[in-house]
């Protein structure tokens, strides 16, 4: 059969496997395997929710190895290593356990189309420090760390309130991007959950300090001003303090120095400032790359440099307007599945496939339990504003529609009452 390999299990890839799975693997018209370096999948855009304990991830994490078995296609777990063009394999990195010790050996994978959705990984553009004195928020594992360290960071300083020292936890958030925004948002959210168990001081003086620095003129630069602005005003409404147009130059263990020479204390500090592709694209036989990794591909999403190679999700760089690319977001690379699969589907029957073209949907941002502010896309190219409870629907509606598209309508149903009993016999931030 026709050897399809998915290397990376995100938003994008996930989705790719699995609908070719129930489309071709079912039949017997193709053998589709994908290929991840973790054993679960967690939906990218929730990691902000982990790293504030606010999100259990047992009751959302999907198993790659079971979900791979119920949709007809193989798992392999490991790191991809490198790739032999001519001979069409994957080289996939041994598996070590914490201690260093081999699980699985290194090996190799053949394929007939290999499809890239390796996703991002943070940029830290060479500041000095960034990369030793930071968290990150690109995996699960990362997002369960900085958890801890902020668990840590909260008992550390409530030791010392009650020693009569006046002390609050700082955290300084380097990037006002999405992510950035709503990491802010929903670290003052769970503010009062954490002195509900004693994790900070009922007085106020010893609540979270929370900075968010930005670069450019203004937070989400990605997004429209009108969102900008009053995503703008929200936070400093929840008396998150916010820094823009004044670089970050250096980044210590315990402060930030910008460039116009301020130095913020910090007690943790989190990278949010920009993403590139995984830095194995860039050694990969001669496929060509841009600056920041991402894999050059054409209008039907294949590679410049091999046919048989396609690119999808945040790892592609893809023309969208003679000015930009499609962005590294997950409507892109949920849109690039589907078109990817029926695309595959047709190449397989020896039929040709037209191309893809990108929809933008719009964006939105959310401030907390209960409400949101982003804009949605009119069918007139036209934006419309939304915010507060319609928005903060629309954006868990997200999510459901991802939970939806990987593991079908009674799945996301059943997870859904599942999580939602959950919350009743459960704290509302993760304590462990």
């Amino acid at each position: 059969m026709h050897r399809i390999v998915i290397v990376g299990g995100g938003a994008g890839g996930l989705e790719l496997a699995t609908r070719l799975g129930d489309g071709l693997g079912l039949k017997c018209k193709a053998e589709v395997t994908l290929i991840d370096r973790w054993p679960t999948h967690v939906w990218k855009p929730l990691l902000h929710e982990v790293a504030a304990g606010s999100l259990d991830t047992d009751t959302h994490q999907i198993a790659y190895a079971a979900h791979a078995h119920w949709h007809h296609f193989g798992f392999v777990q490991g790191e991809m290593a490198g790739l032999n063009r001519d001979t069409r394999e994957v080289s996939i990195a041994a598996v070590c356990d914490s201690d260093g010790a081999e699980v699985l050996p290194a090996r190799t994978i053949g394929y007939d189309t290999l499809v890239l959705a390796l996703g991002s990984r943070t940029h830290f553009f060479g500041v000095p420090g960034a990369r030793e004195h930071s968290s990150a928020l690109d995996t699960l594992e990362q997002a369960e760390v900085l958890r801890k360290r902020l668990l840590q960071a909260c008992m550390k300083k409530r030791a010392l309130s009650r020693a009569g020292d006046d002390e609050a936890v700082d955290i300084a958030i380097i990037g006002a991007g999405a992510t950035g925004v709503e990491l802010a948002a929903e670290l003052r959210r769970m503010e009062s959950t954490f002195r509900k168990f004693g994790l900070l001081s009922n007085e106020k003086q010893h609540a979270m300090r929370i900075t968010l620095l930005e670069a450019g003129t203004r937070i989400l630069p990605a997004l429209s001003e009108k969102v900008s602005g009053i995503t703008h005003e929200s936070l400093e409404r929840m008396n998150v303090s916010i820094s823009t147009a004044d670089p970050v130059n250096k980044v210590s263990l315990n402060a930030v120095e910008t460039k116009s020479g301020r130095s913020i204390p910090t007690d943790v500090t989190i990278w949010a400032a920009g993403i590139k592709a995984p830095d194995v694209l860039a050694t990969l036989d001669g496929l060509a790359v841009n600056r920041i990794n991402q894999v050059k591909v054409s209008n039907s999403l294949q590679s410049e440099s091999d046919e048989n190679i396609f690119a999808i999700g945040d790892c592609a760089s893809c023309a969208w307007t003679e000015e930009k690319t499609v962005p590294p977001r997950a409507q892109a690379a949920h849109q690039q599945a589907m078109f990817l699969f029926k695309a595959l589907s047709a190449r397989i029957n020896g039929r040709n496939f037209g191309a893809f073209k990108y929809k933008d949907h719009g964006s939105l941002i959310s401030l907390g339990s209960a409400t949101a502010v982003g804009s949605l896309s009119h069918v007139r190219s036209r934006s419309i504003f939304v915010e507060g409870l319609v928005a903060k629907l629309m954006y868990a509606a997200l999510y459901r529609k991802h939970v939806m598209a990987v593991a079908g309508m009674r799945q996301m149903v059943i997870a859904l009452l599942g999580h939602s009993l959950r919350r009743f016999a459960a704290p509302r931030v993760k304590l462990h």
